[in-house]
């Protein structure tokens, strides 16, 4: 099955310092998406470090007689490490950290890994569905009942995260299979996206738009048309035996 894909981030408007970063794989192995925080040069030191660590982890150890899963743990916790080891040394930036999520096809298998609130989606057909499960104070509290998903999105503490990189007391690491078929088509994004558009706004685009970087274009266009208050990160896969003009 052959893999087109793209990505772009952006700034957004209201925000001086773009603190997300993202990483595709020439060969289309592997995708990343991180959203730092801790201050401007805290969050972008945060997410560029654990980018940088998976990638380079994920490239090192591909061959590996590691399961995908055993695989996609320790480069988080090796970008864990990393981002720790650099609050260390640099004590002004002791409270950054990321969220960070990967999507791997690996050995014929696709695999998803995620910490904090940046997502991975897929399109199949009309049907966008949310893959990952934000690791947030909001989606425990809709997860158990106690507030409703219209509550949560413009809930006070909605951007409060349970769990991030660049944390001792890392605990919350999720890693899951993935199933995917020709036609699918894969988002991951930062919050600046999901903040601003619609999950049936979303699905319209990814389906509409055939290309990868144009459709790449027209979310992150869209989310600046509707506030832009965040950074946006997007990175698109489609999953075709069809090239994509």
């Amino acid at each position: 099955m052959k893999r087109f894909f793209a990505g772009l981030t952006d700034a957004g408007l209201l925000r001086s310092v773009n603190q997300d970063a993202y990483y595709i794989d020439s060969e289309g192995r592997f995708f990343i998406v991180a959203d730092g925080m801790g201050g401007h040069a805290g969050g972008q030191e945060a997410s560029r470090i654990a980018s940088q660590a998976i990638q380079e982890y994920l490239d090192n150890q591909w061959s590996a007689a590691v399961e995908s899963p055993a695989l996609l743990k320790d480069a988080l916790l090796e970008a864990n490490q990393r981002i720790l080891q650099d609050q260390r040394r640099h004590p002004e930036r002791s409270d950054m950290g990321t969220t960070i999520v990967v999507l791997v096809f690996r050995d014929e298998q696709s695999w998803c890994a995620h910490i904090g609130d940046s997502r991975l989606y897929r399109l199949r057909g009309s049907k966008l569905d949310q893959i990952t499960e934000d690791h947030t104070w909001v989606a425990r509290a809709m997860r158990s009942g106690e507030i409703t998903s219209d509550q949560a999105r413009v809930h006070p503490w909605r951007h409060v995260l349970a769990q991030c990189l660049g944390r001792e007391d890392l605990s919350q690491l999720d890693v899951q299979s993935l199933q995917v078929q020709p036609g699918d088509r894969l988002l991951l994004c930062s919050d600046g996206l999901t903040e601003e558009l619609p999950d049936q706004f979303i699905a319209s685009q990814l389906k509409t738009i055939r290309a990868c970087d144009k459709a790449a274009t027209a979310l992150v266009n869209a989310a600046k048309d509707r506030g832009g208050r965040d950074n946006i990160t997007v990175v698109i896969v489609a999953c075709d035996a069809l090239s994509r003009d």
